[in-house]
């Protein structure tokens, strides 16, 4: 069973890009889950509860370093451990 008392608090804005201001390593040594207007999203790589957006990679499109674009979408933003 998971020790709920030792996991670190979830921060309103969180990055998986470990070059982002937000990205907080720690949260990601347990499992994480999003949930956008009550659907659970597999794919974020950014949010934010406050300003309620996650950040999505676009399937085909790339920006100029090779990376995958990021698609905003917005709505009611639930992170939580799973």
């Amino acid at each position: 069973m998971n020790n709920t008392t030792s996991l670190p608090a979830l921060p309103d804005h969180l990055s998986v890009d470990p070059r982002s201001p937000y990205h907080v390593a720690e949260i990601f040594e347990h499992a994480i889950g999003i949930r956008l207007n009550g659907k659970e999203r597999n794919d974020v790589q950014e949010y934010c509860i406050s300003e309620g957006w996650v950040k999505i990679p676009s399937p085909k499109t790339l920006d100029r370093r090779g990376q995958p674009l990021l698609i905003k979408l917005k709505g009611v933003v639930e992170a939580f451990y799973s």
